[in-house]
C-alpha cells in the first residue's frame, strides 16, 4: 500500500540531493553524443534496479533491527549526507560519460550510471528511508519518480536549467533537506526510548 507522504516526501529528498549531480550530468553529456531515448532506457533500467536494491535492504533492517537503532543509524546517514553535500556545494564532477561499451548506447548508459550511483549517497539515503519507515513500496515509488525526472531533464534541458540555476545552490538545498531528515530522525528515536521508558 502507498502512503503518499512517504512518497512525496521520499521524491522531495531524493529530487533536490539528485539535480546538478554527476550522474545527471553524465546523463546529459551520453544524450548529448547519442540517440535521447536509450540513453533515458538505460538510465531509467539503471536507476530502477538501484532502488529495488535499495529498498530491499532497507526492508530486511526494518524487521530484524530495533527500530530505535534504525533512526539513530539513518539520522546519522542523512546527517553526514548534509555536510557532504554542503561542502561539496558546486562540484560537479569529473567524469564526462563518453565512454561507450559493447552492446549500444542503451547498455553503455546503464552500466555507467549504475556504477555511479551504486553506494551513492541517494541510494544509502533511500536504504534508510526503507529501513526506518517499513513503507517499501512508497520508498521505492518516490525514489525512483525522483531519479527519472532529474534523468529527463538532465537529457531535455539539463544544460540550459543548470546554466540558470546555480548548482552550488542545488547542493545546498539538498544539504538543508539531508539535514531535516537527520534531525527528524534522531528526534524520533529519542522521543521512542523516552516513551518506551
Amino acid at each position: 500500500m502507498f502512503d503518499p507522504s512517504i512518497v512525496l516526501s521520499t521524491f522531495g529528498l531524493v529530487f533536490v540531493a539528485e539535480m546538478g549531480d554527476k550522474t545527471q550530468l553524465m546523463t546529459m553529456t551520453l544524450a548529448h553524443r547519442y540517440r535521447p531515448l536509450p540513453v533515458l532506457a538505460g538510465a531509467f533500467a539503471a536507476f530502477a534496479l538501484l532502488n529495488v536494491l535499495a529498498v530491499v535492504v532497507g526492508e530486511a533492517l526494518f524487521r530484524h533491527v530495533p527500530r530505535e537503532a534504525v533512526l539513530l543509524c539513518a539520522g546519522g546517514l542523512f546527517l553526514v549526507f548534509a555536510w557532504k553535500s554542503w561542502c561539496d556545494g558546486g562540484d560537479a564532477g569529473e567524469d564526462d560519460g563518453s565512454t561507450t561499451r559493447r552492446g549500444g548506447v542503451f547498455a553503455a548508459s546503464f552500466l555507467l550510471i549504475f556504477v555511479a550511483e551504486l553506494g551513492d549517497k541517494t541510494q544509502l539515503a533511500m536504504v534508510a528511508l526503507a529501513a526506518s519507515l517499513g513503507s517499501l513500496e512508497s520508498v521505492f515509488l518516490g525514489g525512483t519518480l525522483a531519479l527519472w525526472l532529474v534523468a529527463l531533464i538532465g537529457v531535455a534541458v539539463g544544460r540550459t536549467l543548470l546554466t540558470r540555476i546555480p548548482a552550488r545552490g542545488v547542493h545546498r538545498a539538498g544539504a538543508v533537506m539531508f539535514l531535516v531528515f537527520g534531525v527528524l530522525a534522531i528526534a524520533n528515536a529519542v522521543v521512542g526510548d523516552a516513551l518506551a521508558a
